[in-house]
This record gives C-alpha cells, sequence and structure tokens, in this order.
C-alpha cells in the first residue's frame, strides 16, 4: 500500500504543477487582454489569477516536500506539509476574492463601457485555459487538491461569466451584467474555500476523521475472544487520507503470549478493513493501572 501512497502524491504533484504552467502562462495573457480592452474585470481576474499562480507555486513545492520519508525530526514523516500548502493557498485566494470584490463593487455602482468583441476573444481563452486547469487536478482526492481545485473552479466560471456578459452586451447595454456576476461568483467560491479551510483545520487538530465512528469500532474490537476492555482510543489523520489508531487492549489474565500474537493480528486485519493500516497497540492485564492517563 506504500506504493499506491506514493503514487498518489506523485500524480498529485504532477497535476499541480501542470496546473501552475497553464495559470502562469495565462496570467501572462490576460493582463495584456485587460489592457487592451480596458475592462477592469478581466484585469482584476489577471490579478486574481497571479495570486493562484503563486500559491499554486507554493503548493507545488510543499506537495514534493511532503513525500519526504520520516526521519528523526518528523517521525510521522511529512506528509502534513501538503496541508501547509492548502492552508496558504485558502488566504491567498481569499485575500485575491476581497481584491475582486472591491474592484466589482464600485464597479457595479457605476457601470462603464468595455471593448465587447475583446472581451469575448479573451473570455473564451480563458475558458479554455482554466477548463483544462481544472481537468487536471478536479480528480484528486486529497485536501491540498481540493483546495487547488476551487482555485481554478473561482477562475474557469469567472471566464464562463465574462463570456456570457460579453455576449449579452453586444445586444443590450447592460454594463452592470459584469461586476454583478463576479461578486455572486466570487462569493459561491469563498464559501466553498471556507468549507474546505474547515476540513484542513479539522485534520490539523486531530479530529477523528468523519467516516469513523470510535464507538462502532470499539464495540467490534470488545467482541474477541480474551479482550476484558477496549480504552483510550485515539483515530486521526496525517493529511486528511490516511488515517492512523492507537489503543490499548485490556486482556484476560491467562492469555498466554502466542495468543495475544494472534490476537493483535486478529484486531489489526480487522481495522486494515476500515482503511486504517498505521496501527498502535498496547496491552494490559485486568487490575492494571493505565500507564497513560487518562483512559477512555
Amino acid at each position: 500500500m506504500a506504493h499506491t501512497h506514493d503514487h498518489s502524491h506523485s500524480h498529485s504533484e504532477k497535476n499541480i504543477k501542470s496546473a501552475f504552467f497553464i495559470n502562469l502562462f495565462f496570467t501572462i495573457i490576460e493582463l495584456f487582454g485587460g489592457l487592451y480592452t480596458n475592462s477592469i474585470a478581466i484585469l482584476s481576474d489577471a490579478v486574481h489569477d497571479l495570486g493562484d499562480t503563486i500559491s499554486l507555486g507554493m503548493s507545488a513545492f510543499f506537495e514534493k516536500f511532503s513525500k519526504k520519508k520520516a526521519d528523526e525530526s518528523y517521525t510521522f514523516g511529512y506528509d502534513r506539509f501538503s496541508l501547509l500548502g492548502a492552508v496558504i493557498s485558502s488566504f491567498v485566494l481569499f485575500g485575491a476574492s476581497v481584491f475582486v470584490l472591491t474592484q466589482a463593487i464600485p464597479r457595479l455602482m457605476s457601470p462603464e463601457a468595455v471593448d465587447t468583441q475583446g472581451m469575448i476573444v479573451f473570455a473564451g481563452l480563458g475558458v479554455l485555459f482554466n477548463g483544462f486547469a481544472v481537468l487536471r487536478v478536479v480528480k484528486g482526492t486529497s485536501l491540498h487538491e481540493k483546495v487547488i481545485t476551487w482555485h481554478l473552479m473561482e477562475d474557469f466560471l469567472g471566464w464562463i461569466a465574462v463570456l456570457i456578459t460579453s455576449v449579452v452586451l453586444l445586444f443590450v447595454d447592460w454594463y452592470f451584467l459584469d461586476p454583478l456576476l463576479s461578486i455572486l461568483i466570487t462569493t459561491y467560491i469563498v464559501l466553498h474555500v471556507l468549507k474546505n479551510l474547515r476540513q484542513v483545520f479539522n485534520v490539523l487538530l486531530q479530529k477523528a476523521p468523519s467516516n469513523f465512528k470510535i464507538s462502532e469500532l470499539k464495540k467490534k474490537i470488545g467482541q474477541f475472544n480474551g479482550i476484558v476492555d477496549v480504552h483510550h482510543i485515539h483515530l486521526w489523520s496525517l493529511d486528511g487520507h490516511t488515517p492512523m489508531i492507537s489503543m490499548h487492549l485490556v486482556i484476560e489474565e491467562t492469555f498466554k503470549r502466542r495468543e495475544l500474537d494472534a490476537l493483535k493480528d486478529s484486531v489489526r486485519m480487522l481495522l486494515n478493513k476500515y482503511g486504517i493500516e498505521h496501527i498502535t497497540i498496547e496491552t494490559e492485564r485486568p487490575g492494571r493501572k493505565c500507564v497513560n492517563p487518562p483512559c477512555k
């Protein structure tokens, strides 16, 4: 399974790098496009994309760094560094979104004419470039990739809004549509980023993964012959993807060493079925005071 985990990291890193170069290339294009069309919407998106590009660059670095093996300094490995990239990406996106809103709200109050045909051309390019970037990371399973996906999804939806608005403006002078759609889309994306950021902090604070129930695991483990009690269960994840567990088992006084080894193997096999592979089991005899209080 370690091979699968490494392959997942490699695939994630490759996707982030692809998204970075796509975003960087198109950011340069839209900076010229915004100046050419005199469109504040395109210029705002260019600045936003510049922030995304910087964020993606940091994300690629942290994703690669997270692949380092465990050492004496980080005994669990460096997986959690990918979450640091997710946190930075989220705050960059949030800051960029605030910037977009500061540009869009005044524009909504005082709409201005733009080069509509030029906007259609650049909006079409924006949909193609950003759509391809989204496809590179949308299937990612890590929290890091999910945050990045919303980065790129915001840009993709924003360019669709610009394209639709540009087409409408060919027929009517409703210039308020551009900033209005920008505000709606930015608000929608920020809400989803905050949701992902909450998940990231749940992992950093070592909250038990939501797809597990401690009471259910405790009940199933307690059904094995020879187990008197199960307590001091801790369930967490390093990166939001790989669950880990530690526990204390109180076993019958008459249990022999060979029987104990077989019991531990059975418990591990049960937990493996739940997708838990990093398992630490400590055993105690009845009446022995727990070494690591408080036992729960």
